[in-house]
């Protein structure tokens, strides 16, 4: 239980210092690179001050932590290259909510998510039993999936725009084909890996709170309802279609017009 508060008081503080920073620099889009790198220090802290069978708190710890620096080094380079810009997602908000204190919540909102996410590795760091059940490699098995479809998603994507001189354009290239949002879904495929993983650990269903969560701020918060909104009023007709041959979440063959 001490590992839990000592995680929440760090994030609690890690997202107070970037939203103090976010207001100095004028850019709220950071809040996706210091999400994407909390992952990090949360995951030592519980591989560290955990109990449990050493290779399993070693094993989840480099496949988090890889995880979380490729997706921050990805994020500081995407936020770098439109700074001073902000994402739109966050354009969308600041005009929703023009509140003085709004933000401060949402942030701390960010730092409750990493929370909720990494759950399952205190719970995995916990366990103490020798050796790999079956749920946790499968659970390991569909955890390397979501992070080679999270990287090659977001790889098309890249390509897609340094070669496109049409803002318009829609990418419908590779994964983009099948689904409107395909790093948003091998992002989800993550957690429920390691809900998998954390399954066997005691109490280790309640792990299943970490997926629920993501699909959560996925499907109805900062995820695709903020993206869809964007691009259509950046691309209009030609999105418009898109949605309508090309699943928003799940990779499904495209339907024909």
């Amino acid at each position: 239980m001490n590992d839990l508060i000592t995680t929440a008081v760090f994030l609690f503080i890690l997202f107070f210092l970037a939203r103090w920073l976010s207001k100095k620099i004028a850019n709220l889009s950071i809040v996706d690179a210091v999400w994407a790198f909390a992952f990090t220090p949360v995951c030592l802290i519980y591989t560290v001050l955990g109990d449990g069978w050493i290779w399993r708190r070693v094993a989840i710890s480099a496949v988090i932590v890889i995880w979380s620096l490729r997706l921050g080094g990805h994020l500081v380079k995407r936020i770098k290259k439109h700074h001073p810009s902000e994402d739109g997602r966050y354009v969308v908000l600041r005009e929703k909510f023009p509140g003085r204190y709004a933000f401060f919540w949402f942030f701390q909102a960010q730092a409750l998510l990493v929370w909720l996410l990494m759950l399952p590795v205190y719970l995995i760091s916990g366990n103490a039993e020798v050796g790999f059940d079956w749920p946790e490699i499968l659970g390991l098995g569909l955890w390397l999936v979501g992070v080679i479809g999270e990287s090659i998603a977001d790889s098309q994507l890249k390509s897609f725009a340094a070669s496109q001189e049409d803002s318009k354009e829609v990418c419908r290239k590779g994964l983009w084909k099948y689904s409107r949002h395909p790093n948003y879904f091998f992002q989800s495929l993550l957690w429920w890996g390691l809900f998998l993983i954390a399954l066997p650990a005691e109490y280790g269903f309640f792990a299943i709170l970490a997926p629920a969560a993501m699909l959560f701020f996925l499907l109805r918060v900062t995820g695709i309802p903020l993206t869809e909104k964007l691009s259509l009023k950046k691309r209009g007709e030609a999105y418009r279609q898109y949605q309508k041959t090309t699943s928003a979440f799940i990779p499904l063959p495209p339907k024909t017009r």
